[in-house]
């Protein structure tokens, strides 16, 4: 969420992939909503959402002035009418906290936060029409879709858990008799006498999701979930190909040795995701500090620290995408932990932090992982894991990438920060950034792979002088470049 609070800062913005600015005074010159905020509004929600500014006159150098708007309450009762009523917008995805009056010299600016949508929500349209009201950001310009653009959308908006899909051919043979006789034990230390502890294999399973029989087609077998948490390797890769998970502790200097220690699926255990936990957060807690604290007199040996890896380890396995490309990775080093796990996010990170709100992509896992104690509830998980690193001061990062396939990262590190990727970068602030650096920054952040000669004809500027600022960027830290000059991509490291 982009902040203004001086003359300085309105006079140095731009209207870019996220920022547009809107005069909003009306005939009486009071203040009203401009009808094409609308138009605006889905399109940031559709994209990569994005900061509109109500109450700043455009001027002939493409710069804005602070105009301001005397009757700010019609137009925020206009705003939020507007976003609750179907015929307008389809859906609200505003929260009243991203909704701000800023005074500056005297003026009211009303500045209005609109995040990128979930899935279920997708597409945010106009007037009740998907086909002819859905929009989306390129560039400073809000574009009406194709057909084909929302009908894609719509399809992706009725996916719900990927991992209930029953397969056909799998038997009892095809998952790790060692594995569901873990899963039984840790069930039974967490919830003593539980009734499902005592059941034989194929009952526990079909209490568990992993076997289930569908009413509609009289179908019936092992789930997706059956394999990811109990199968073994050769077995899964079967049914997903591009299934693979890696673990890696890595040194100081990576230059020498890739790698300390190393944990994929190598033949010498079973493979699945839930053994791959059991071994994976040994090592990631393993160094981490626990104090001398004593609750009921009982010693207390889990963290909010704790809590937080274990979370993010949890949240990367459930959440992952196992039939797409990429992998899931874990690394522990010096600067802290990371985590990918492909697929996006199906929330966006800045609605998942807040909590609340969840979609999950394997559900039947989550359940499983939730039965033993681990993990959060619905909507939990990342709020979980914001409590338990930055409110301990240390920084997390949340992003997507597009490049070479689609995944999601979680970086927790030890490097102390305020917030989560709260545009401080070196000392340099976002705000102190000029114009078309906050544009350059703007931009990458939606369109990672974005090149220098693409920058250039977006901008109107020489490509040296497109060069000076990215190197500016790079040396303060807010972006950096992944892969190859021809192959990889920028990854903005201090805006959502």
């Amino acid at each position: 969420m982009l902040d203004i609070s001086t003359i300085e800062d309105i006079t140095a913005m731009r209207e870019s992939a996220s920022v547009e600015c809107k005069l909003a005074q009306g005939r009486d010159g009071k203040g009203t909503l401009p009808n094409d905020v609308w138009e605006t509004y889905s399109a940031f929600a559709n994209t990569g959402g994005g900061d509109v500014f109500l109450g700043l006159r455009e001027l002939k150098d493409q710069s804005f002035e602070l105009a301001g708007i005397e009757n700010t309450q019609k137009v925020l009762d206009e705003l939020w009418t507007g976003l609750n009523n179907p015929k307008i917008a389809s859906s609200n995805i505003i929260r009243e906290h991203w909704v701000k009056v800023i005074t500056v010299d005297g003026k009211n600016v009303i500045q209005v936060h609109v995040p990128k949508a979930p899935r279920k929500h997708k597409p945010v349209f106009l007037k009740g029409n998907p086909l002819k009201g859905t929009y989306k950001r390129l560039g400073t310009a809000d574009l009406l879709q194709s057909e084909e653009v929302v009908r894609s959308m719509l399809a992706e908006q009725t996916q719900e858990s990927r991992d209930t899909r029953i397969l056909k051919g799998y038997s009892l043979d095809d998952l790790n008799l060692d594995t569901i006789s873990a899963f039984r034990n840790r069930l039974s230390a967490h919830k003593t006498n539980h009734p499902w502890a005592a059941l034989e294999n194929q009952d526990l399973l079909e209490k568990l999701g992993c076997w289930r029989k569908d009413r509609e087609t009289q179908e019936q077998g092992y789930t997706i979930a059956a394999l990811l948490m109990f199968g073994d390797n050769r077995s899964i890769n079967d049914a997903l190909p591009n299934y693979f998970l890696d673990y890696q502790e890595l040194a100081e200097d990576t230059s020498t040795i890739r790698w300390l220690d190393r944990i994929v699926p190598d033949g010498t255990w079973s493979g699945n995701v839930f053994d791959f936990y059991r071994r994976v957060i040994l090592k990631l807690e393993a160094d981490l500090k626990v104090p001398f604290a004593i609750v009921n007199n009982v010693r207390q040996d889990d963290t909010l620290t704790h809590q937080a890896i274990r979370e993010a380890l949890i949240n990367c396995l459930v959440h992952a995408d196992y039939s797409d490309r990429a992998s899931v990775k874990v690394t522990k080093s010096p600067k802290g932990f990371y985590f990918r796990n492909p697929g996006l996010m199906r929330v966006p990170a800045e609605i998942a932090l807040e909590g609340g709100e969840s979609d999950c992509r394997n559900r039947t896992l989550h359940s499983m992982f939730l039965l033993l104690g681990l993990g959060e509830r619905a909507g939990s998980g990342l709020p979980k894991i914001k409590q338990g690193w930055t409110d301990l001061g240390y920084n997390l990062n949340l992003y997507e990438m597009h490049e070479p396939y689609t995944q999601s990262v979680a970086e927790l590190y030890w490097a102390v920060n305020d917030g989560v990727n709260d545009g401080v970068n070196d000392g340099v602030n976002y705000s102190e950034l000029t114009a078309d650096q906050q544009q350059i920054l703007d931009y990458l952040r939606d369109n990672p792979n974005c090149t220098v000669q693409g920058l250039v004809e977006l901008m109107g500027k020489s490509a040296r002088t497109i060069e000076r600022h990215i190197k500016i960027l790079k040396d303060h830290q807010f972006i950096e470049r992944i892969g190859s000059d021809k192959t990889g991509q920028w990854k903005v490291l201090s805006i959502i």
